[in-house]
């Protein structure tokens, strides 16, 4: 598939929190301007999750290319007279010339795991802090909740018709990318096929068929006007709406260019099943059945279990805001300054020091367990995390197609054990461990600290 541009994207500098502008101002004032890393994590996997599909890392770097601080954000910043003139003068030749490493888009990732390290100056690190858990914390999440879909539908496709439910417009683009790495089929988001090449798809809404006096009207003219489209049936009675359809194929003979019906309430399992049985009780076998109306994971893996003669599934709600999960515990934090080691001791939320790698290590070619350890030791497996920028610019300037990407992703889960793969939750979950080097390193970095204190 051929993806088209994309656009170009402002990099708007003060879309920040306001303490990363007051913490770079007191870098700058007190010179703790030497080399920092941080690391962009999920503390935990949210309940009843057994991964993540980590997601976001091309607009991370499209951002940290192009971040710059405009004129107008000066003048902006000068009208809250909280900054000092120096600060401003500074601000203004701020530009990202850090380093960045990162798990690929797509890598199933797990509790406490780097998703994308930056190595940068101090204040340049800080302020692109929260653009930075924005846009992995979004697209890492939509992403997560499309791979539960996409599992629990066992095949089937499913499309994403959620962006009228997400936090804002602009978030129902990049859900619909995330998804589509994650394993879903398409979405219904013209702008996400335009801008990142999801494939689109659509049916129509009841309105169409409530604007006319007729519903049989309705279903020939949208019928003559899209061929090999697909129908709404139940906005009436789902029995009718079938018969209306049966007539239309048997009025049209092979003119006939209907390839699906949409059920879009009640009994969904018992209305395919009803309609199944009419359509192919008049020749129409051929013409599919798509579902849609609050489904989740966990309904649609009722559907598939039960039997339900169903050929594809639209989601919305349940993906635009991932009901189940609809937050992530992510975080970005300090993890060494000036080459020493920094660490957080805080209950339930300590860090680990250092540049740090994960290893994915396997076994017959399958995933056993993660290893998290320093960034210059070797151990056995397969290292995750990739360096992806180098002074403030991509190693590789040309965007990873979106096919590519939802290939590695499904190449990566496919490595997964059964159990982490699975709706249910994985009783013991998928190992995590620490490496000696990395343990001792905290250990004694934990020492000094408390008795620093």
């Amino acid at each position: 598939m051929t993806v088209p541009a994309r656009d170009s994207v402002p990099a708007d500098a003060l879309l920040t929190d306001l303490y990363q502008l007051s913490m770079m101002q007191a870098y700058w004032e007190h010179g703790l301007t030497e080399t920092a890393t941080f690391d962009l994590i999920c503390r935990r996997l949210p309940p009843h999750r057994n991964l993540l599909i980590a997601c976001g890392l091309e607009a991370a770097l499209e951002y940290l290319e192009g971040v710059a601080v405009t004129a107008a954000d000066l003048e902006y910043l000068a009208s809250l007279n909280r900054f000092s003139m120096d600060f401003l003068n500074r601000l203004e030749r701020l530009r990202f010339h850090g380093e960045v490493r990162a798990v690929p888009e797509g890598t199933p990732v797990f509790g406490n795991e780097p998703i994308l390290e930056v190595t940068a100056s101090l204040p340049e690190a800080q302020i692109v802090e929260t653009y930075l858990l924005s846009a992995i914390h979004h697209q890492t999440m939509a992403a997560s909740a499309a791979y539960r879909l996409a599992a629990a539908a066992k095949g089937t496709p499913v499309v994403d018709f959620g962006t009228r439910h997400t936090q804002g417009a602009a978030a129902g683009v990049d859900t619909a990318r995330a998804a589509y790495i994650a394993g879903l089929a398409g979405t219904s988001n013209v702008a996400a096929g335009r801008r990142f090449g999801v494939p689109i798809s659509g049916t129509m809404a009841h309105s169409y068929i409530q604007a006319h006096e007729r519903e049989s009207d309705a279903l020939a003219s949208f019928a003559a006007t899209h061929h090999g489209t697909t129908l709404l049936v139940d906005t009436y009675d789902i029995r009718r709406g079938v018969g209306l359809v049966i007539d239309l194929a048997e009025r049209q003979g092979n003119d006939f260019d209907v390839a699906a019906i949409r059920i879009d309430s009640g009994d969904l399992a018992g209305n395919a099943r009803l309609a199944r049985e009419m359509l192919d009780g008049t020749g129409l076998a051929s013409v599919r059945i798509i579902v849609s109306g609050d489904l989740d994971a966990e309904r649609i893996a009722e559907l598939v279990d039960h039997g339900a003669p169903i050929d594809g599934y639209g989601v919305g709600t349940a993906l635009a805001v991932s009901t189940d999960a609809p937050y992530l515990d992510t975080a970005y934090k300090l993890a060494e300054y000036a080459g020493q080691g920094r660490m957080k001791l805080a209950a339930s939320k300590r860090t680990w020091p250092g540049r740090k790698q994960v290893f994915r290590q396997t076994s017959n070619g399958m995933a056993v367990r993660d290893v998290l350890g320093t960034a210059n030791e070797a151990l056995d497996g397969r290292p995750l995390l990739e360096t992806v920028m180098l002074d403030g610019q991509r190693i590789d300037p040309s965007v990873r197609s979106l096919d590519a990407i939802r290939r590695h992703a499904a190449d990566s889960l496919a490595e997964l054990p059964q159990f982490v793969r699975g709706l249910d939750l994985a009783e013991p979950p998928y190992p995590v461990v620490i490496s000696d080097r990395l343990d001792n390193a905290a250990r004694q970095l934990a020492s000094h600290l408390r008795a620093e204190a």
